[in-house]
This record gives structure tokens, sequence and C-alpha cells, in this order.
């Protein structure tokens, strides 16, 4: 499901923000991401800027305003900073520092690639905090797997974003730092390489070449290779699930054919 995003931002919303962070003198809503209602970036009146999502608190997935709070802190300082976790007038809203930069480029031959996937080693070492309630990837895949036992090859207790969209990776001062963790979850350390893979092939990498890439991760190597065309399988069912949901967005399409020529190359 996707959610709809506003183009202005409410006043009882600027309000609330006022009050937590001083007055607001510039306000850019962004487009990017799929995941809040209200998604700007807000120049401040003292000087610097800061970057404000958020959900009303009365929507179905407001619960992942929490688990982004919640992750923030063992982010490896890859996530930008939480400043603020507002939770007043219908709303469920938090305020990060604002990282400004780019989208990353994941097309072939871009230097972006060498960025993430540092930043990726860097993630790895990340644990999923034991006091913050998180799915585990055995509990998301479990709906897309042909055997149910394969659920037990995607668990283990690395902190992995997921959502590996380019929108959500920015390129700033030289690094490349993650953005919308709604979607964290706990589970093997090679799948964030591995949901990766499927990224690199919507961006005109081909299904080895996109995998040559991920095996530069240091926790593909040590997977099973039953482990991975098992996850690779269930991804294809997943996407295809989304492709085929009530007024699904085009890109979910490309990311479905992309899935699918993985699947393919994993079976070949």
């Amino acid at each position: 499901m996707v959610t709809h995003r506003l183009t202005e931002l409410p006043v009882d919303v600027l309000k609330v923000i006022e009050e937590a962070v001083g007055p607001v003198v510039g306000v850019e809503m962004v487009g990017a991401g799929h995941n809040s209602e209200i998604a700007a970036r807000l120049r401040l009146g003292s000087g610097g800027s800061v970057f404000v999502k958020g959900l009303s608190q009365d929507h179905p997935r407001v619960w992942t305003q929490r688990r982004e709070a919640d992750v923030n802190r063992a982010t490896c300082g890859l996530a930008p900073a939480l400043l603020r976790h507002i939770r007043r007038g219908g709303w469920d809203l938090l305020v990060f520092e604002d990282l400004g930069g780019r989208h990353a480029d994941y097309a072939p031959g871009s230097p972006d690639i060498a960025l993430v996937l540092r930043a990726m080693r860097s993630l790895a070492s990340a644990v999923a905090p034991p006091d913050v309630e998180i799915k585990t990837m055995p509990q998301r895949m479990s709906s897309y797997v042909t055997d149910p036992d394969d659920v037990r090859f995607f668990e283990g207790r690395a902190l992995l974003h997921t959502d590996w969209k380019p929108d959500n990776v920015l390129v700033t001062d030289g690094r490349a730092r993650l953005v919308d963790w709604a979607w964290a979850s706990s589970g093997a350390p090679w799948i964030d390489p591995a949901l990766w893979v499927v990224w690199l092939i919507v961006s005109g990498h081909s299904a080895g070449e996109a995998e040559s890439l991920a095996a530069l991760h240091p926790a593909w190597n040590s997977a099973p290779a039953h482990h991975i065309d098992a996850f690779a399988h269930a991804q294809e069912r997943l996407w295809e699930s989304i492709a085929r949901s009530d007024r699904p967005h085009e890109w979910t399409h490309q990311v479905h054919a992309a899935a699918v020529v993985w699947a393919g190359h994993r079976s070949a």
C-alpha cells in the first residue's frame, strides 16, 4: 500500500513543529518516498534545516514511525540523527537532521555503487536492538516461499534496512547515508545485498553483474547458494503480489520484472 503524500504542510502540523524546534521560515515538500503522508525539509529561523516525516495517528501504518525512531540509535550513523519524535494533535512526526545530498545512482559504472557497498558493509556490524519489536525476515517472507521450512534460511540477528530503492540512499559529503527505515527488520546479514540485487537489475545491470556486486559484501559469500535461491524466488512472488495490487505504481511492475529476471538467473 502506497501512502498518499500531502503536497502542502498542514497549518496545525507546522504549529506543532515550531513549538518543538522554533520558527520555520521556509518549507520544501519532498515527493520521493512512499511511506509517509508528510515529508518536508524545513528551513529554521535560527539557521540550518531539519527534515520531517509523518503520518496521522490513525493511519494503519503509523507503527512504522515508532519502528524508525526505535532503530535510529542502532544504525551505525548511517541514518540521519533523530532530533524529535512528536505525537500531538493527531499526528506522529519524526524530526531528523537534514542530510541534504542527492539520491544514489545505481546505473552501471556509477561511482555511487562503491559508496553504497561501503555503507552496506558498515551496516553489517549492526544488530537489531533486543528491546525493540521489529519483524523478522522469516515472518515477512513466510507467505512467499513454496516450502514453509525455507523461511529458516532467512533467520539472523542482523539489523537490515531492506528498502534499497535509490530514493532511500542519499549521497552526501562522499558518503552514502540511508533514510526511511520504516521496513527495518532482523535477519541473515546477506539479505540486504540480496535485496539490492533486484534494484541493480532495475537500474540496468544484468543479473550476473548485480550478483557480482553483491558478492563484494562479506556476508554474501558465506550464504549457502540454496538459501539465496529460495530468497530470490520469494522475492519474485512478493513483487508479483505488489504489482497485482489495486492501483499499483508503474515502478512496482519494473521491480517485479527485475525480480523475475533474478529468479530465472538463480534457476539457470
